[in-house]
């Protein structure tokens, strides 16, 4: 018989908030493994013992935006919005069902002003990884890292032309000392004490999100963009750290700073890195080197001179120091030069009457110039991991885990519309 129900919902009822949710719900899971109170010894410094109205519970403050990220909510109004109405979150958050949720700006005030500045993201980060350490989820033995971009709330047609200092990376120390040994080495005398110029540069600087980098690279989009640099361990897959640049940093600029911050922080004892192609620098190799790490870095191809024989044809005698062409002619040493790449040169004499002259060299005078940097050994011995068994099994399981990882974040339905303005939200 057709029957319908007739009843109002006005009815008291007795319930528990913990029956309304789920046994196997991923917040009873995250709550029940992961110990979020040490957050609250961390923000002590940042308020006042005495004075003021009493404030909002930190803990409480933290979690909403730990669930405002888990669960892709881009909206601090919306997060409000949800923690009203999703009782998981309530309980999570150990609200009961009339209490009233923290108001919105609450949190926009606080990441905006109490905690600008601060290392208080990054401190809450690696307690959450220590924790794992603690769990035997993190090995810290073999490393995976990457970047991606993230799109600025910023239109790249409005901006100014702004003239800034380049940064003198930390390794020219090291660099100017390998210079001058290598020219003693080869019968050169030092290089006179140059005056020091400060490089500068030109870039082009948001006027709406002064803090985003300007983003001009092959296959990627144009833009104002931040990047995010992303290392996972082998274990288990866990971030062991995130850290953001603008855009137009390049991602090998703060890679040695960053694992030396790892390898700091957790103790990690690290023997093996695997990188992409944009990490191939010539720092970067020695650094790992230097650091006894096994690198595997991906090969960035390039694009030599059509018509011209590529620079791979030319074999280097390490014994010899010196170049063979592939007409079996030798090139020697001439100089190495303040950046750090020693020349050598061919013998036009030979050269000129050479048969591969017109695939070799288009200079006036036929002498063919070869460049080749102090630090290159270590490069090579990078490129010789690559093509390892270990280093192809290494890289493999890099885009299994790192990439794969980064990949998710990317397709995820709230990443792929989200635009950040300011380094502190995108953090």
């Amino acid at each position: 018989m057709f029957h319908t129900r007739n009843s109002s919902q006005n009815t008291a009822e007795f319930v528990l908030l913990d029956q309304l949710v789920e046994e196997d719900h991923l917040l009873r899971k995250i709550d029940k493994h992961i110990d979020f109170s040490f957050i609250i010894e961390k923000v002590k410094p940042y308020y006042s013992e005495n004075k003021g109205r009493p404030s909002l519970d930190p803990l409480i403050l933290f979690e909403m935006m730990f669930i405002g990220y888990l669960y892709g909510i881009r909206s601090e109004r919306q997060l409000e919005k949800e923690i009203y109405y999703n009782m998981a979150y309530r309980w999570f958050l150990g609200l009961n069902i009339n209490d009233p949720v923290p108001h919105h700006s609450t949190i926009s005030w606080n990441r905006r002003t109490r905690f600008k500045d601060t290392t208080i993201f990054q401190d809450i980060f690696d307690g959450i990884v220590l924790q794992a350490i603690n769990h035997d989820m993190v090995g810290g033995r073999v490393l995976f890292t990457d970047s991606t971009h993230l799109k600025a709330n910023a239109n790249k047609h409005k901006y100014t032309r702004k003239t800034i200092a380049q940064d003198t990376q930390n390794y020219i120390k090291d660099l100017n000392e390998a210079i001058q040994e290598d020219r003693e080495e080869h019968g050169k005398k030092p290089l006179t004490a140059k005056e020091e110029v400060k490089a500068e540069k030109e870039i082009r600087h948001s006027t709406t999100d002064p803090e985003s980098g300007y983003l001009y690279r092959e296959n990627k989009p144009e833009g104002f963009f931040y990047l995010d640099h992303r290392t996972t361990d082998m274990k288990y897959n866990i971030i062991t750290d995130a850290y953001v640049t603008p855009g137009n940093v390049h991602d090998s600029v703060p890679y040695l700073d960053r694992l030396d911050h790892q390898i700091a922080r957790f103790g990690f004892q690290v023997e093996a890195v695997a990188l992409d192609s944009g990490y191939l620098t010539t720092p970067i190799c020695k650094g790992l080197s230097d650091r006894q790490i096994f690198g595997v870095i991906a090969h960035r191809r390039y694009h030599p001179i059509r018509g011209l024989f590529p620079k791979w044809k030319f074999h280097y005698d390490s014994e010899q120091d010196r170049y063979i062409c592939p007409n079996h002619q030798t090139l020697t040493y001439s100089t190495t030069d303040r950046k750090g790449y020693r020349s050598y040169k061919s013998n036009p004499e030979i050269c000129s009457s050479c048969p591969l002259l017109e695939n070799c060299t288009k200079s006036k005078n036929r002498q063919k110039v070869i460049t080749r940097h102090v630090w290159e050994d270590h490069k090579e011995k990078v490129r010789q991991n690559r093509l390892s068994v270990s280093g192809k099994n290494l890289y493999k399981k890099r885009k299994e885990k790192n990439r794969a990882k980064l990949c998710r974040f990317k397709t995820a339905a709230w990443a792929s519309l989200l635009q950040v303005e300011g380094k502190t939200k995108c953090e």
